[in-house]
């Protein structure tokens, strides 16, 4: 992204003067995602102010749980320190894939042909008058 995109286009990633507000501000992590992780600075009610600066376009659903959990509050300690270590059954993660080739698209939908499965015997139209 060039200099002009990063003054004036904040759908691309941090803007110009999003950065030059985290001078001062203590980077405390980082996420597998790439996503880097600031405190420092209270706001009107005392609580201490968090940010994420993402890697590539700004995406809420890209902040995993356990750093959404920290963004937010409802843990004080980053997670590495505050959260149990990840079970080896749990998934990874994902962001939101609506409007993506990978969204998911129920049978019957267009983009799957627009053809679904005839009702069973237990249903009966409805119609007016009746």
């Amino acid at each position: 992204m060039g200099i002009l995109g990063t003054i004036f286009t904040w759908w691309n990633g941090a803007t110009f003067g999003t950065r030059l507000g985290l001078r001062g501000k203590t980077r405390v992590g980082e996420d597998a995602l790439g996503n880097v992780y600031y405190e420092g600075g209270t706001d009107p009610n005392g609580i201490t102010r968090r940010w994420v600066i993402y890697n590539g376009a700004n995406d809420a659903s890209r902040v995993p749980p356990e750093w959404f959990g920290w963004l937010s509050h409802q843990v004080d300690a980053l997670p590495e320190k505050a959260l149990p270590p990840r079970r080896t059954w749990q998934k990874p993660a994902l962001p939101n894939l609506t409007g993506t080739p990978a969204a998911y698209r129920p049978a019957g939908a267009l983009e799957r042909g627009g053809h679904r499965a005839q009702a069973t015997g237990d249903y009966e139209a409805w119609t007016p008058g009746e």
